[in-house]
């Protein structure tokens, strides 16, 4: 069950979120959580040639709550974060995971606006969130690992980048990441 319990948690939050207007139907989320599924598969494989859109796919699927209103404030805030104006992004992130306490999206994108404003302590505590709610969520482990070596955590972010690079091993950064990062704690490169 362990690949399928972040899907079902999807599939769960997709239900509880659901409002009478643009919710998405009980067939269209089974759907999306088996889609989701091929499509974390498929990234796994690190000779994917079409990476990049099996990548934008899953995240795609990740930023649908099944509620009109939760996707509206999660696009404000993206397009806030988008112009720099990292304060508006938290407001309306922090009324969306009002909203939706457990949209996994919402915590990453929320960690993602505190990281730039200089809160890491805020940042790591929505990262740990997201992950909570989503394990499979490579962008979430992936800033955690940013945010842990920032921090000084390098054993923690090593570990967070090696489960980041073994669900999306495509990313330069993470590799750069991992290799920097053994390289700190003083040990052999790959």
């Amino acid at each position: 069950m362990g690949k399928m319990q972040p899907l079902l948690c999807a599939l769960g939050l997709s239900l509880l979120t659901m409002g009478a207007a643009g919710a998405q139907s009980v067939d269209q989320l089974t759907e999306d959580a088996a889609e989701l599924e091929r499509l974390l598969d498929a990234l796994r494989a690190p000779d994917l040639e079409t990476w990049e859109a099996t990548e934008n796919k899953i995240i795609g699927i990740w930023a649908r709550s099944g509620s009109a209103t939760a996707d509206l404030m999660l696009e404000r805030a993206q397009t806030a974060l988008e112009e720099e104006d990292y304060s508006l992004a938290v407001e309306h992130l922090s009324a969306l995971i009002d909203h939706a306490p457990d949209f996994a999206e919402a915590w990453h994108t929320r960690a993602t606006a505190f990281y730039h404003l200089g809160e890491h302590g805020l940042a790591l505590g929505d990262l740990r969130q997201a992950l909570a709610l989503n394990p499979d969520h490579f962008g979430a482990l992936t800033g955690l690992g940013v945010v842990l070596e920032e921090l000084g955590d390098y054993d923690a972010a090593l570990a967070a980048m090696r489960m980041a690079y073994a669900l999306n091993p495509h990313r330069d950064r993470v590799g750069a990441a991992i290799e920097r990062l053994r390289y700190a704690l003083g040990r052999a490169t790959l």
